[in-house]
């Protein structure tokens, strides 16, 4: 549906002649009549986008290659990982104070920053590599 639709165009100028020519008792049924012709617009062409994208992924896996995902597609898991270590980083900041004063305090924000950095490279450099090469040996499969 582009910005300037001309049947849609047409539709609006003929329901605003009918106001006209009709009053404004009829105002709300002649709305609610445009707005089904462009809600019925709108669901068209997004059936039509949802089918074209649907097409597209089957053509993708029918050719043997993984669909394209977004570049960060994995940030919720990434931030919610962040904002669990940063709670749990409260209880065991004191755990590590009260047990061992400053040294356990070193040890464990060591701790929460090596399993932090180990979670956000784990989809970059060498980790995905390795995955890729695993996948790859997955499915390259004869019969």
């Amino acid at each position: 549906m582009e910005a300037r639709d001309p049947e849609l165009r047409k539709e609006l100028d003929a329901t605003l002649h009918a106001r006209r020519e009709l009053g404004e008792e009829y105002e709300s049924a002649l709305v609610d009549s445009f707005l089904e012709k462009v809600e019925q617009r709108v669901d068209g062409t997004v059936d039509r986008r949802v089918r074209r994208q649907l097409a597209e992924q089957q053509m993708v896996v029918a050719r043997g290659a993984r669909p394209a995902q977004p570049e960060d597609s994995n940030f919720g898991e990434r931030f919610g990982f962040g904002i669990l270590s940063m709670i749990l980083a409260v209880p065991l900041t004191a755990i590590g104070v009260v047990n061992a004063g400053f040294k356990g305090l070193l040890v464990t924000w060591l701790g929460i920053v090596g399993v932090n950095f180990v979670h956000a490279v784990r989809g970059q450099g060498f980790f995905a590599r390795v995955r890729r090469r695993k996948s790859e040996q997955d499915s390259d499969w004869e019969v």
